[in-house]
């Protein structure tokens, strides 16, 4: 229904190619939380940074089903840090560059970083405000050509090691909706300094604290309209929240298959823990939960393709998927007895890594009180014009 031939060729070249040049590497990325640069460019060789990118700028301009399969796989390597910062790459900060940069930064920015040549990031929660974006304190006040960018931001995925930051902060700090901007900012330039956070999961990934002290940017770097950058940030949350509801299904899937498996391997009271009714059932529980995300994660891929924003089922999405995706993983932990607690099986960085989902790109109890705004008060949200 939704999958074509061309699509199931591609999903096949990228695990392969996944399995061949990143799987080798994946645990010395995860010990060292430094992803090496040379897999950046042999994705941005591939074209794996430029399936949702416009053609004139060396993308391949493909439908969203191309990105579902790109997260899907990414999820079955087992490494949530490395499968963040490629999707934080190119569709958190490559987003902002495609929608509201000017032909001079995408030529700069966008083309290098679909080729994997520079590496973004996205700076928009703060220490002091993470899900209360228009309440956010980094400044950005106008000096002639340039702005001074002051402020700081936190649990910023490659934040420590891109070349180019996406920054949102306030123009005019007295309007709370309409005050705030969008810049590009290169990361070498005097006054940006990082610090790199450690974290419970997603170790191979580097999330920093971004500090930026009377930093110079050139009014050529405001991307679209000064004052719309909180517009801009909603009009993406649809694409960011369903990019959160696909990684969630797809590595409850991966804990669904690799646990089946074992079963079916795993000796207890002379048969296969396969074949125990109770722990059956439970694998029916699980894989049902799993079908239902995805199905309907492919519908809403499906609305947003056609041009349909549909902001409130990729909040629901992100809302269930990820609390979905804890409780599979849990179970299956659980079915793999003792060896499910183990380093050496995939359940225990599953388990982590897996924990973020329902707090990364607004928490479940934000997402909430914004679908019981849709639902109970009818409230519309809509794209930025």
């Amino acid at each position: 229904m939704y999958f074509t031939e061309e699509h199931e060729s591609f999903r096949k070249s990228f695990r392969d190619f996944l399995q061949k040049e990143v799987v080798p590497y994946i645990e010395k990325w995860e010990e060292t939380g430094t992803i090496d640069r040379f897999i950046w460019e042999k994705f941005g060789e591939m074209g794996y940074f430029g399936l949702y990118q416009p053609e004139e700028y060396g993308g391949l301009d493909l439908d969203l089903f191309y990105t579902v399969i790109f997260l899907e796989e990414l999820q079955r390597i087992n490494s949530g840090g490395f499968a963040a910062a490629m999707w934080a790459h190119a569709y958190l900060a490559m987003t902002h560059l495609k929608k509201e940069g000017d032909h001079r930064i995408k030529t700069e920015y966008l083309t290098p970083s679909i080729e994997g040549k520079k590496i973004g990031c996205l700076c928009i929660t703060e220490p002091f405000g993470g899900s209360d974006v228009a309440g956010m304190r980094t400044t950005a006040v106008k000096d002639g050509d340039n702005y001074v960018l002051n402020g700081s931001k936190t649990f910023i995925t490659n934040g420590v090691y891109s070349d180019y930051l996406i920054v949102a902060a306030k123009t005019n700090p007295e309007d709370k909706y309409n005050g705030m901007s969008i810049f590009v900012v290169d990361r070498d330039v005097k006054g940006v300094s990082a610090t790199k956070l450690n974290k419970l999961g997603w170790r191979a990934s580097d999330t920093g604290e971004i500090a930026f002290d009377n930093v110079i940017i050139p009014k050529e770097n405001l991307m679209g309209e000064e004052g719309k950058g909180f517009s801009y940030i909603m009009q993406h949350f649809a694409l960011e929240r369903l990019i959160m509801g696909v990684n969630a299904h797809a590595r409850a899937e991966y804990a669904q298959e690799y646990v089946v498996d074992y079963m079916k391997e795993r000796d207890a009271f002379g048969k296969k823990i396969s074949e125990f009714q109770a722990l059956r059932h439970k694998v029916a529980e699980i894989a049902s939960k799993v079908d239902m995300c995805k199905e309907y994660n492919y519908s809403i891929t499906n609305k947003l393709n056609n041009g349909t924003y549909a902001v409130k089922e990729a909040s629901m999405s992100k809302l269930l998927s990820t609390k979905i995706a804890d409780e599979v993983i849990y179970d299956a932990l659980q079915l793999l007895g003792g060896y499910g607690y183990m380093e050496d099986y995939p359940l225990a960085r599953m388990f982590r890594d897996s924990r973020l989902g329902p707090i990364g790109g607004g928490t479940s109890e934000i997402l909430k009180e914004i679908i019981a705004k849709m639902v109970i008060d009818k409230k519309e949200y809509k794209p930025a014009t």
